[in-house]
């Protein structure tokens, strides 16, 4: 087991999961809009690593809806109205504990600090953590706040920030989430260890290869 000074935790999909229907929701933003479905749930979160960086969550979606349209060869003008019925339906409250996720926070915070770092907005994301009841459980949160020159994983800056706020060297730390792109190539670079949370997505370690894979969230009380 190696000790690490601090353990930093991904949000979305590492540590809670949405408790709407992906398919469903986008179904019903299809709807609202009056538009012929053209992407599915995997193939918007495809196309979210060729984004550009956004401001809000509004401009997120709008970037995310239009490069989708383009792979699809649709129409992309509609990628504004697609955003906004988006964010209308969904419901950022509407979040649960992903399997085991409780207990190994609470499992890393006896033997460590313990940072967020997510990419996401701070106040989507604290809607989220405050339904977690998680919202004061970290010793430093990181959003992804542009204008403060934080952009979003795999960015240098939010890890840059999470460690400097701990006063932690990137070597004894670790970070933790199920992004190749965001999580495991950012602490990478940064050179801190990276643990891959494996969700069984068709999109397994290759260019971005994680200093350890975890098969759940318990795994990772082998490593810390």
């Amino acid at each position: 087991m190696a000790a690490y000074d601090a353990v930093y935790f991904d949000l979305d999909s590492t540590l809670c999961e949405p408790t709407q229907d992906a398919t469903a929701l986008l179904e019903t933003t299809f709807d609202r809009a009056g538009r012929e479905q053209f992407c599915t749930p995997a193939e918007l979160r495809a196309a979210v690593p060729e984004l550009p960086t956004a401001e809000t969550d509004r401009e997120f979606y709008e970037h995310l809806f239009a490069e989708v349209a383009d792979r699809a060869g649709a129409e992309s003008a509609s990628a504004a109205t697609l955003a906004a019925e988006y964010l209308a339906v969904r419901d950022p409250t509407a979040v649960e504990f992903r399997p085991g996720a409780k207990t190994v926070l609470e499992y890393a915070r006896e033997r460590a600090h313990v940072g967020l770092i997510t990419n996401g907005g701070r106040p989507t994301q604290t809607k989220k953590l405050r339904t977690l009841g998680i919202e004061d459980a970290f010793d430093v949160q990181v959003f992804t706040e542009p204008s403060a020159g934080i952009g979003p994983k795999p960015s240098a800056a939010p890890f840059e920030r999470a460690l400097t706020a701990l006063n932690v060297a990137p070597d004894a730390a670790i970070h933790v989430g199920d992004s190749l792109h965001a999580d495991v190539a950012g602490a990478n670079a940064m050179g801190l260890d990276s643990a891959w949370l494996d969700l069984g997505r068709d999109d397994g370690p290759g260019e971005h290869d994680p200093t350890y894979e975890l098969a759940s969230l318990e795994r990772l009380e082998t490593i810390v």
